[in-house]
């Protein structure tokens, strides 16, 4: 299939979902007090556009934040305990049961340390960043093949020209899939916050909007936020195939 019978073919499964549901809403076949119509979602859109748009500027800024910290520590720190077999044999351990634990239980004492504002946010969005990034990085390093570590050292390398000539290259993917993941899981964690610490931001929003019972409001808010999800994936996916060509 050709990109451009791909695209329309995609193009055209909306089409016919958007149909279907605006379908079901006008015959009453589903509540409209609870699912608004495709067509009242884009008049609530044009509506809520401005506060939305400002309220998810915020929770953009404390994301990217949240996204940088759990991308440095994550890589570095994933780099390091890869590498190292006795750092990897005590600490892998505790990384899987940290990631496996369910992050919401923190949150109490997250915002119990932290307060309201944007700390307990960006915190806890870097504790949901950080754990994928760390353990695919982690994984990558292991399943590194050593021979060329060992020749580059056999070669006079330093410690640092390993990390930068050899084992990042071949990391990279796993580095790539970990930043793809974590950008989510700290938009996640910062919507998380937003919604049940009452912290201003789209997540408040979208809270607000549900209680009130307000769907196409609703909808149009879980649509902007979803435009943007999907835009920063596609960018990281633009990133791993440019810089496929430096590995």
């Amino acid at each position: 299939m050709s990109p451009g019978t791909r695209r329309l073919a995609q193009l055209g499964s909306l089409a016919a979902l958007a149909g279907l549901w605006e379908t079901a809403v006008r015959l009453d076949w589903v509540d409209s007090l609870f699912v608004a119509a495709p067509s009242a979602v884009a008049r609530a859109i044009l509506l809520i556009a401005p506060e939305a748009g400002r309220l998810l500027g915020e929770t953009l800024g404390k994301t990217v934040l949240a996204y940088a910290l759990s991308v440095g520590l994550g890589i570095g720190l994933g780099l390091v305990i890869g590498a190292v077999r006795h750092l990897y044999d005590v600490l892998n351990p505790f990384l899987v049961a940290l990631y496996a634990l369910p992050k919401i239980l923190v949150l109490p004492w997250i915002l119990l340390i932290f307060g309201l504002g944007t700390p307990p946010a960006v915190v806890y969005g870097t504790l949901h960043g950080f754990f994928p990034i760390c353990l695919l990085v982690i994984g990558g390093v292991r399943d590194i093949d050593r021979i060329p570590v060992l020749v580059a050292r056999s070669m006079g390398a330093t410690t640092w020209q390993v990390y930068w000539k050899v084992i990042l290259p071949a990391v990279l993917p796993a580095v790539l899939a970990g930043m793809r993941l974590g950008i989510i899981f700290c938009l996640l964690g910062v919507l998380v916050v937003e919604m049940f610490g009452g912290i201003r931001g789209t997540g408040f929003l979208l809270t607000t909007l549900a209680n009130a019972f307000q769907p196409a409001e609703l909808f149009a808010a879980t649509a902007l936020v979803s435009f943007l999800s999907v835009a920063v994936v596609l960018a990281l996916e633009g990133l791993n195939r440019r810089l496929s060509h430096w590995r």
